[in-house]
């Protein structure tokens, strides 16, 4: 992915130069998201070049006009970014945070992102792909990252080339491919806070001259940190007295509180139990030919995380629950992926290939302990969020014909199709007081066949006019076609014949006499299409220095929800200018984008009430307008140190809307189809976007004689405050300005082994990812998601 930094041109003329000149001496900062592996002819005073392949073409990444962020292997291993929530620091405006009841990645950019996108059926902003195969589901977004090459941030929407989900943007995480002719490898073990154990490895087989294979495989594992608090233990006289206070003064069916039904011991919330593996092959027999072929097998035996009391209760730990539902997550997925490519002259035909498979379940504590039962029946709650079982299926097909090499018109066409079948049965019981107590609510959501069939063709082409101007136009038309079929939820009917028990996974709720009556019937066919396009236009002003200025669209299907309701196609249009420059004779480069976004129809989803029974609503809200900025620097520092910053700043405006969510307190709504509670939203700003973010990484090796040496690195993240919801509703709803600080040290032997130690967070903040409420709207009881507290790891490992 790299080659020799090519000679700097030097040039201190326009003020322009001198300004970001100025800014570089006086900062002294180099990205490690744009650090590519050593060059293979040394030269430690230069920044090596990193290609990438955000145009589906490999080219410069200081020669590409497209606001794009290229994490290399080195950083990720530098930073110890096992999943993608180790990677948000490390890019400008990328958020994310984790979800508890589903135990998947939530993810924002600029501003725009889909907290909903956690359910079976909801589509994210961001698209997600692996060596270019799109994986749909948010459930691939917390997959292992191991043996990759690196990533990249691809920041605006990416309508043409990358499709209708990349609304906002688009991840792509690079594999390491087999290399013919080199048998090597490598292996590393290592142990940490709250008894974390990691290996992972990988291996190089050269088969023949034409062929060769890839092993790679990672384990990780911790416990749990959020641990079990004390069971209630009420007096039976004030268990009677609340009792009998809620029953009309009567005792009749009182029984005592049974505390052998809070969670006391065995596995905790937030710990990791994730396995990979994955077996690469490369075929080469010709110098036109190259196919590549990957088989990989992820496995999850975690927690999911769990949301804490943002005040703990009196006399509690601040890292500690009341849990009544014991956790866990069983999560299995096979993904094959495969690329195969024939140069024909001119020009190179390319096919895309992937198929993706996964299996699902768990169990969560939703009424999060946030209040103790004062009788079996009184004071609190039971709700458990049981996803019995989930499937998803997909397979996506890629054919592209692009030209080669830097002709006076550079093009590529492509037809694309995916489709899915999903499927999912996620249960909900609510009881009052414990699960010993009345039925409060409950009901199960039977999604037996939910389709997606994605047929698209798009082109884009740039005319080079001379050396300099560099003109590109594309477009893609896209065509949806989203079915659910026999989707049904079925709802406790109060029948008093029937034991009122919490909803168990093998009841039949369609089954007469189950105590269940069918409430939302969510058949239903959406069909949709859209064209989104690209124009822009890039300028060299030096053979450093490089301007340009796009307008570009995004584009997210519109589809069903429960009740089978239809809602509508969101869309994005962005207007971006940028400047990418190599400085210093190729000391430091400086890449700055400045963007406007228009963002229309967004597609606001949350779990609401409506007559009395709890459903899955989406509405489309008027748009939302978002401005940024963003800036990376990276620059060596003397012959072995390497400082970097990334800065963005960000502006956001949601439209009108009118919102409601079961996961916060509301007001009363005066719309009876959003539900019982409801609130204006118009104006606010979007959550997870924070106005300033600011990353400092830096690092300096050490060189120990005999060819040892020993590398230090700290990493600072600031950001200002930011809102956790649409709602905007306080400092409950909100994570107040932080900084977080995370410490490095290597030791690397000539002998091509290594120990490395790494704390995470070191100074220990709370950092809050989403937020919610219970309780009432004047007296709500906030409750949180948080990044991991401090930890740390050491790690040994050796190559060959």
């Amino acid at each position: 992915m790299t080659s020799p930094a090519l000679p700097a041109r030097k040039f201190l003329g326009t003020p322009v130069q001198l300004a970001v000149i100025s800014l570089i001496a006086g900062a002294s900062c180099s990205s490690w998201a744009q650090t590519a592996e050593p060059a293979a002819k040394t030269e430690p005073d230069k920044l090596p070049i990193v290609t990438i392949t955000a145009t589906k073409k490999l080219t410069s990444l200081q020669q590409t006009p497209v606001a794009v962020t290229a994490v290399t292997a080195t950083a990720l291993e530098d930073t110890r970014a096992n999943t993608l929530l180790d990677v948000f620091n490390l890019v400008p405006s990328l958020q994310g945070t984790g979800q508890g009841d589903h135990g998947i990645v939530s993810i924002t950019l600029r501003g725009i992102g889909n907290d909903s996108a956690k359910t079976e059926y909801a589509d994210p902003e961001v698209a997600l792909f692996v060596d270019g195969v799109f994986s749909p589901r948010p459930e691939g977004a917390s997959t292992l990252m191991f043996d990759l090459d690196g990533l990249e941030v691809l920041r605006g929407p990416q309508g043409t080339l990358w499709g209708r989900n990349s609304t906002v943007g688009t991840i792509n995480l690079k594999t390491a491919k087999p290399v013919l002719r080199d048998q090597s490898g490598y292996v590393e073990g290592g142990i940490g806070s709250f008894s974390r154990l990691g290996t992972r490895g990988a291996l190089n087989v050269p088969v023949s001259d034409t062929l060769a294979m890839r092993f790679a495989f990672v384990h990780e594992q911790h416990d749990g940190y959020v641990d079990y608090q004390r069971a209630p233990h009420p007096s039976l006289a004030s268990q009677q007295a609340a009792y009998a206070a809620a029953n009309n003064g009567s005792l009749t069916g009182f029984q005592a509180l049974n505390p052998n039904l809070f969670v006391q011991g065995g596995p905790k919330y937030n710990a990791q139990n994730q396995t990979a593996a994955r077996v690469s092959l490369l075929w080469k027999p010709s110098a036109q030919l190259r196919w590549d072929v990957s088989l990989e097998k992820f496995q999850d035996r975690g927690t999911p995380s769990m949301s804490l009391m943002q005040t703990p209760r009196a006399g509690e730990k601040f890292w500690s629950a009341l849990i009544d539902t014991a956790p866990s997550l069983k999560r299995d997925s096979t993904a094959l992926r495969s690329r195969l490519e024939y140069d024909l002259g001119g020009m190179s035909l390319a096919y895309v290939a992937g198929i993706g498979r996964f299996s699902g379940s768990g169990t969560y504590d939703q009424d999060l302990g946030v209040q103790a039962p004062t009788s079996f029946s009184t004071g609190a709650s039971h709700q458990e969020d049981n996803t019995v079982w989930s499937k998803y299926n997909n397979h996506s097909h890629e054919l592209t014909l692009a030209s080669n090499g830097k002709q006076e018109l550079d093009w590529i066409l492509g037809l694309y199709y995916a489709a899915e079948d999903n499927g999912i049965r996620f249960d909900i019981p609510i009881m009052n007081g414990t699960q010993q107590g009345s039925v409060g609510w409950q009901g199960s959501f039977i999604q037996p066949k939910e389709t997606v069939d994605t047929q698209a063709v798009f082109g884009q082409a740039t005319f080079n006019v001379g050396d300099k101007l560099h003109l590109t136009g594309g477009v893609r038309y896209t065509h949806d076609d989203r079915k659910n079929i026999g989707g049904r939820g079925w709802f406790w009917g109060y029948d008093a014949s029937v034991p009122q028990v919490p909803l168990d996974p093998g009841l039949d709720p369609s089954k007469p006499g189950s105590g269940y009556n069918a409430g939302n019937v969510n058949d239903a066919h959406y069909t949709g299409s859209k064209a989104t396009y690209l124009a822009r236009a890039s300028y060299e002003l030096s053979k450093d220095m490089m301007v340009y200025g796009s307008v570009s669209t995004g584009y997210k299907s519109g589809g069903s929800g429960d009740g089978g309701l239809h809602y509508g196609p969101e869309t994005l249009t962005n207007v971006e200018a940028g400047l990418k420059s190599t400085l210093l004779d190729g000391r430091a480069t400086f890449n700055l984008s400045a963007y406007h976004m228009n963002f229309k129809d967004f597609q606001f989803s949350a779990p609401v009430i409506v007559n009395g029974n709890r459903q899955f609503a989406y509405s489309n809200a008027e748009g939302a307008k978002v401005s940024g900025l963003e800036a990376e620097l990276a620059a060596r520092v003397g012959a072995e140190g390497k400082l970097g910053l990334t800065v963005s700043y960000t502006k956001t405006r949601l439209g009108e809307l009118v919102a409601a969510s079961n996961d916060y307190q509301l007001p009363p709504c005066f719309d009876p189809q959003l539900g019982g509670n409801c609130l204006k939203v118009t104006g606010n700003e979007l959550p997870h976007a924070p106005k300033i973010s600011v990353q400092l990484q830096y690092e300096y090796q050490f060189h120990l004689g005999g060819g040892d040496s020993l590398t230090p690195r700290i990493g600072a993240h600031y950001q200002s405050s930011n809102w956790l919801s649409v709602f905007n509703l306080g400092d409950g709803d909100r994570q107040k300005a932080y900084t977080t600080l995370d410490l490095g040290l290597r030791y690397a032997a000539k002998k091509n082994w290594y120990v490395d130690a790494f704390v995470r967070n070191a100074t220990d903040q709370k950092v809050k990812t989403s937020a919610g409420s219970s309780g009432s709207f004047a007296n709500p009881i906030w409750t949180a998601q948080y990044q991991a507290p401090r930890s740390y790891q050491i790690n040994a490992g050796y190559s060959f």
